[in-house]
């Protein structure tokens, strides 16, 4: 049985696989089960945290029954509106939640609807922003008339209305506004929050039309979707596509996760800043959809992607913000962070060089090219990328994995996948020498990395197994039959996995699941890879298994512990959604013939 926290606390942190997502393209806040908006980034995904309690920050906003309750949940289909449900000891409460989509960059709307489904709803709601990871209370706190307050955090003006019980509140250094509800049996009441940098919007603005809102956001969700093919799992595919769009803003750019600091193994160091768009995950992204016929995400991606490479070229960065600008340096919060987790801002990413982002690239402009949707810009872009491979492919890197700088097998093939890619689905006159540097990638590689077993090894000068090795044949920079393929397939399904959960590499001599969690993404890899043998029913079982590790909202993080069977690391992981999405989609239909594109 779950009690609600006393009014005048920060809510409690809860397992990850208990926390919905609901997102808008400009920003994403992180519900959990006793109706507490623990994090949101205002106003964009990388901006300080209004709501910071996720991480032991001041800054939340609650919403949560009075009496003793059970919780669960759902989204409405094919959106990312979330309907906490809570069955209390004398009825039934739902509070939909949803920040209005499209999102306004500089302007956030966030709705609840609280519904009475059985019995009167009796609430409790507190509402504290405190902008900059809660370095600013709430100041100039003042009811404009009844129902309508406003205030201001940081450079952060607010207005909130539907409170006309609320009352202000201080606690220490914290302030904001609580009050208790009641609505009666079969009815409904609206609390909107506007989050902006303009003054003007929230004290001079007219305030949000809640119906208007629900409507429109309802709306526009229903536009966002697209007919998916047949795919395994066709509901699961459509939430997959769904959080991507939510994660992917109007310029295009996708962030890797909405969150920061979430804990991947407890006190080992290892939590980092996702809130940013990594090239690599939005390829993955990108292909995806395009595998699923999802064309709007494929030319976001495309577009992102190819602005990346025309302002940067050779030196394109592993990661920017979704403005495309640099991803700020690493630094530390003075906050308590998530248990066993951290509290880091920036990220050292901002520093490293990654090959394979090139190589990725390319197979995104292949996808878009193969439904007649790569454009001259993305041409372009795709010489661009050519280029920088032609140029750097010697050079080491840190790789997928962003370890130490090596000449990492996974970069070097995963160029020759997408120059083979462009080669195959681009007519022009340069196909026959991409296709020529692809074989000259793979020649080099070979003589270096091959392991004295005949598998692939991870660098010349590391013999080891890694999970990325079998992206390149999935890819088709190697041959799904070349002997290297099979080889490493056999050894990396007897040494890197347990029980259909698979993992990156070994750290050391400890057993795999006490050096990480099992890797979600690398599932989902040796589902294509058993597919592309062949191995339909091992396809099958390794799909199943990784898509149901998850919880209760459907949202997928980068790592899962097959022990807790819990969550592990930032919320929602975006290429896991990817895979999953194009898993869905490719194991519905026969394994690509030789030499075909997958």
């Amino acid at each position: 049985m779950t009690r609600p926290h006393p009014a005048h606390d920060n809510p409690p942190p809860h397992v990850l696989r208990e926390y919905a997502l609901i997102a808008d393209g400009e920003r994403g806040a992180l519900v959990g089960p006793h109706g507490d908006i623990a994090w949101l980034c205002a106003p964009r995904w990388d901006s300080g945290a209004v709501f910071a309690a996720l991480i032991g920050g001041p800054g939340h906003y609650t919403v949560t029954p009075t009496e003793r309750f059970v919780w669960g949940g759902s989204y409405a289909p094919g959106t990312l509106i979330w309907r906490n449900r809570w069955v209390t000891t004398t009825g039934v409460i739902e509070c939909h939640e949803a920040l209005a989509f499209p999102g306004d960059a500089r302007h956030a709307v966030l709705l609840r609807r609280i519904h009475a489904v059985e019995g009167d709803a009796r609430v409790t709601v507190r509402l504290e922003p405190h902008a900059d990871f809660g370095a600013h209370r709430s100041r100039d706190v003042r009811r404009e008339r009844p129902g309508v307050w406003t205030g201001r955090t940081g450079p952060l003006h607010w207005r909130w209305t539907g409170a006309e019980a609320a009352h202000p509140v201080r606690d220490g250094h914290r302030t904001g506004l609580a009050a208790e509800l009641t609505v009666p049996a079969g009815g409904r009441h609206d609390l909107v929050l506007e989050l902006s940098e303009h003054e003007d919007r929230v004290r001079r603005g007219d305030a949000v039309d809640p119906d208007r809102a629900w409507h429109a956001t309802q709306d526009a969700w229903a536009r966002a979707g697209e007919p998916l093919p047949d795919c395994l799992a066709p509901d699961d595919a459509r939430h997959a596509h769904t959080v991507l769009r939510g994660l992917t803003s109007a310029s295009g750019g996708m962030v890797a996760a909405a969150s920061t600091s979430l804990p991947e193994r407890a006190e080992a160091g290892r939590n980092y800043d996702y809130r940013y768009v990594w090239i690599r995950d939005q390829c993955y992204a990108g292909q995806a959809a395009a595998a699923a016929g999802a064309h709007r995400l494929t030319d976001d991606a495309v577009r992102f992607v190819a602005a990346r490479l025309h302002e940067d070229g050779p030196r394109l960065a592993p990661a920017y913000t979704v403005t495309g600008a640099p991803v700020p340096d690493q630094e530390t919060l003075p906050l308590p962070g998530y248990p066993g987790g951290g509290n880091r801002i920036g990220n050292h990413v901002n520093r490293q060089f990654q090959l394979d982002a090139f190589g990725e690239a390319l197979l995104l402009f292949a996808a878009a090219a193969r439904t007649g949707r790569l454009g001259p810009d993305g041409r372009r872009a795709a010489d661009i990328a050519v280029a920088a491979v032609e140029r750097r492919h010697q050079e080491p890197d840190a790789g997928i994995w962003e370890l130490d700088d090596r000449a990492w097998t996974h970069s070097r093939l995963i160029c020759a996948a997408g120059l083979r890619a462009m080669a195959a689905n681009v007519r022009c006159a340069q196909a026959a020498s991409w296709a020529g540097l692809a074989d000259t990638l793979l020649a080099r590689t070979a003589a270096t990395s091959t392991h004295p077993t005949g598998r692939w090894q991870r660098a010349p000068d590391d013999p080891g197994l890694d999970a990325a090795l079998l992206m390149p044949a999935i890819r088709g920079g190697v041959s799904a039959r070349d002997p290297r393929t099979v080889r490493t397939l056999d050894a990396y399904r007897a040494e890197l996995t347990h029980d259909h959960y698979a993992y990156r590499f070994r750290h050391d001599e400890r057993p795999l699941a006490e050096a990480e969690g099992a890797f979600l993404l690398c599932g989902h890899l040796m589902a294509l890879a058993e597919h592309q043998q062949g191995n339909e029913r091992e396809a099958l079982r390794w799909f199943e298994r990784n898509r149901a590790a998850c919880g209760p909202p459907g949202l997928f993080t980068e790592e899962y512990d097959i022990g807790q069977r819990q969550l592990r690391g930032n919320l929602p992981q975006a290429f896991v959604h990817a895979l999953m999405l194009e898993t869905s989609v490719r194991l519905a239909a026969p394994a690509p013939t030789e030499g075909e594109t997958p």
